[in-house]
């Protein structure tokens, strides 16, 4: 974001900090930052101040990354810089905490304005420092339009029918007459009515007439009944049962039932051919076609498109005048960033279906809708055409007049929260409706690491907790007189946490969380694949998940020399060398091992062969967890499923997994009506940094006598 700012506002020279204390960049930023305070402290802060709030606290990060960068500046004269940073970031902190609005200025999507481009330029030369305004870039509509391809196969379809029936029911539709809430702001509402839980998110169903599906299939009465919806007229779906209960015949048969031909499926690289496998295999009817590269092979008279998150640049422009009259996102959770381009041309595509079909049959397909908060649910809900970016559309809104019911009630929440799901919100758990479906259990295997990768981790932990306690006594020194708190200042604990998780990606120096990780996952390689070698040997067939390819070399290494024969999911991998893969573990009854990336195999992968999966390195959500357990627990398991989870025995492994556990409730309490308590939508990161900083606090009063 500190890159994309300057460009805009303009090219500075790098600074040398300055340590008098009345030159330089910091005492500009002190005095901004002292009126802001006083501002807060009269009532909500004007345009003017919130503009100022949002340069100084960039221009305060730019800085820091310089004084940690520069070569002339001693340690003694970068930790008096720092210092002196830390001081006014508290102030910042406690400004936003009196303004919580405050923190969507430091978001990366937030926008720096004009008038914030000029004051973070007059601030720099009030400093002193050598400012050189460029040139704006020219705005163009879209980045990737130039790489934007149009198959021939496309252009030969269009010359054969290059008219589009015209839907008349579009400007048919109508919103009811009253405008009663009109004046509010709903959509913050409409999320918080998910973060308060209450009944099953899901909405009613019709009973199914039949299961029968092509050939010998059959589906499941939870399958039937979304189909029978869609047969009744309904459209719009959040399909958020969990994995492995069949999501992709859903969507397919959903299709064939609303005659909703041709239809775009967009969905991850990893899973492109398995939609073809499986529209043979439950509408054999209709043809599929996969879109690879620039399309080259594109089959544009198909029934259906398959593209893949990745190259759905280039073929936005063409996918968007296509005519299609249904669309399905697979792993809809791809999208909750709603600045990513692969966000942005989903939405696009979305608004153009909508523009032309009055009720196309939109589909967004997830396991896990919810990563770390309730907004993931926001670009899901405006591909779906339920909201845009500022308010509910039509028909959600009429939904909410009916209630009779405003924001400022609290009976409006349940409401909103039921008007939402009748939308199309349908989550089935494995327990409810496949009771065929045996048990799953996470067990945690503690593993202590050998002597030496034990003191280099424990060394690690201690020095970045001593920086995160040094920089916790800096800021806390800085705090203006009058303030005093007793004990740790915990609100102070999470500030610092947050700083240095923010710096966490930036900066190469010193140990991180992710680093510390990284080494924890390098050191119990060997156990994780010698426990799994174990299981191999004593119940049979095993998948071995981990985060980093040294590991997975590990691990391969380790089966090789225990004479296991296995295969392997990796992210570089060919699809075709990938089915190979998945081929000879489900297949091969002496390949007994499958070494699979988290990122690469954690969706679209069916491993239902085996039934016990060790987890050698922790997921930093319980989603990215489920999704990897739930390649065994799907629907034809006939065992009982056992995920074995490798812990590094007094280490921050240890914390971190009861971290990942405890944010385990966000999907529960959104979307199961749990009441199952959400301790934080925080990134587990920054929940990690608190925990060390707090021990560490902890063991520094115990140590030090009362009173000093």
């Amino acid at each position: 974001m500190a890159q994309r700012q300057r460009q805009r506002g303009g090219r500075r020279t790098p600074a040398h900090a300055r340590h008098k204390d009345n030159e330089g960049i910091v005492p500009v930023l002190a005095r901004a930052v002292r009126e802001i305070e006083s501002a807060v402290q009269r009532g909500p802060l004007s345009p003017t101040q919130r503009t100022r709030f949002q340069v100084v606290a960039t221009l305060a990060r730019e800085h820091r990354t310089e004084v940690k960068a520069a070569t002339s500046l001693t340690d003694a004269q970068k930790n008096d810089e720092l210092k002196r940073l830390d001081g006014i970031a508290t102030i910042l902190a406690k400004t936003a905490t009196r303004d919580p609005s405050l923190f969507t200025l430091l978001a990366e999507d937030a926008v720096f304005s004009e008038a914030a481009q000029d004051l973070r330029v007059e601030m720099l030369r009030k400093a002193g420092i050598e400012v050189v305004v460029e040139e704006p870039a020219p705005v163009e509509e879209d980045p990737s339009a130039e790489r934007r391809v149009t198959p021939l196969s496309v252009r030969r379809r269009k010359l054969s029918n290059p008219f589009l029936r015209p839907d008349f029911e579009i400007g048919q539709q109508r919103r009811t007459t009253s405008h009663r809430l009109d004046s509010w702001e709903l959509l913050g509402p409409l999320f918080r009515s998910f973060e308060l839980g209450g009944s099953s998110s899901r909405m009613d169903l019709p009973e199914a007439s039949s299961l029968k599906a092509p050939g010998k299939l059959e589906l499941m009465p939870h399958q039937a009944r979304l189909i029978a919806s869609v047969a009744e007229g309904h459209r719009t779906f959040l399909l958020a049962d969990e994995p492995g209960l069949g999501k992709t015949a859903q969507a397919l048969l959903a299709a064939q039932a609303a005659d909703a031909y041709p239809l775009l499926v967009v969905c991850p690289n990893v899973v492109k051919t398995n939609w073809a496998r499986e529209t043979e295999r439950w509408t054999p009817r209709r043809r599929a076609t996969v879109i690879h590269g620039d399309g080259d092979n594109v089959d544009a008279f198909a029934d259906i498109v398959v593209v893949n998150y990745e190259i759905l640049d280039r073929h936005v422009g063409w996918l968007g005048d296509f005519g299609f009259k249904g669309m399905v996102v697979d792993e809809a959770h791809f999208i909750k960033n709603k600045s990513s381009q692969r966000s942005k041309h989903v939405l696009e595509l979305s608004e153009r279906l909508r523009s032309r079909t009055a009720r196309p049959l939109l589909m967004a397909l997830t396991g896990t809708p919810l990563i770390n908060t309730i907004e993931d649910f926001r670009a899901i809900w405006q591909f779906l055409g339920w909201i845009d970016d500022v308010k509910p559309l039509p028909t959600l809104i009429d939904s909410l007049e009916e209630t009779g019911l405003t924001p400022a009630e609290p009976a409006f929440y349940p409401a909103a929260r039921k008007a939402v799901i009748d939308m199309g919100i349908v989550r089935r758990r494995k327990a409810e409706v496949a009771s065929d479906i045996p048990a799953r259990r996470v067990a945690d295997i503690p593993v202590e690491l050998d002597d030496e990768d034990s003191r280099s981790i424990r060394a690690a932990e201690a020095e970045l907790a001593r920086r995160l306690v040094q920089r916790y006594h800096a800021a806390l020194e800085t705090r203006r007189a009058g303030t005093v708190v007793d004990g740790i200042d915990h609100e102070l604990v999470r500030r610092v946490a947050v700083w240095e998780r923010e710096e966490m990606e930036t900066s190469t120096n010193g140990e991180n969380v992710f680093s510390m990780l990284r080494r924890i996952g390098h050191a119990k390689a060997g156990l994780a694949a010698d426990y799994a070698a174990q299981l191999a040997r004593n119940v049979g067939k095993v998948v071995f998940f981990a985060r980093h390819v040294d590991v997975m070399d590990i691990a391969e290494e380790t089966f090789t020399r225990r004479g296991l024969k296995h295969t392997s999911i990796r992210g570089d991998q060919t699809p075709k060398a990938r089915e190979h893969a998945i081929d000879a573990f489900v297949n091969d009854e002496d390949v007994q091992v499958i070494v699979c990336s988290l990122s690469a195999a954690g969706v679209g992968v069916n491993l239902q062969v085996a039934s016990n999966v060790v987890l050698a390195e922790l997921s930093w959500t319980d989603a990215e967890q489920t999704q990897a357990i739930d390649r065994v627990h799907r629907i034809g398991q006939s065992d009982p499923v056992t995920a074995w989870r490798i812990i590094a025995a007094q280490t921050i492994d240890t914390r971190i997994a009861e971290l990942i556990d405890s944010k385990a409730g966000l999907a529960a309490r959104a979307l199961d009506g749990s009441d199952e308590e959400v301790t934080s939508s925080a990134d587990v990161q920054t929940e990690a940094l608190v925990a060390l900083l707090t021990d560490a606090l902890t063991r520094e009063a115990v140590r030090k006598p009362r009173g000093r």
